[in-house]
């Protein structure tokens, strides 16, 4: 178990997707996220294996949460910036975690 403390370093923001692309080069279906978690962080790009429940035309605009100060990871020919945040269904595809109702962006989750 880690404690409260532990769990306050890990930092979600809320963010909007403003573009999905196909990520071909990854080893499992994935497609490339620009995310904008507003002004104090900006845009940050990331790699989700969402591809079973969502198509790339229907991600912009999304809110969704994200781990932003998780290392930069190199995937393949890609630098992912923050963690996207989902659960595995029944049959292991990713869905997103998303707000229900507009919050700002960049706000943290509490």
């Amino acid at each position: 178990m880690i404690d409260y403390a532990a769990f306050e370093k890990i930092d979600i923001r809320v963010g909007r997707i403003l573009e999905a692309a196909d990520f071909p080069q990854a080893r499992k279906p994935a497609y490339k996220l620009r995310i904008d978690f507003g002004p104090e962080i900006g845009i940050r790009q990331s790699s989700a294996q969402i591809t079973a429940h969502y198509t790339k035309e229907s991600l912009p605009g999304t809110l969704v949460l994200a781990v932003v100060n998780f290392p930069p990871r190199q995937i393949g020919p890609f630098m992912s910036e923050v963690l996207t945040l989902g659960i595995a269904d029944e049959a292991g595809d990713i869905v997103l975690i998303r707000p229900e109702t507009a919050v700002p962006l960049g706000h943290r989750m509490f």
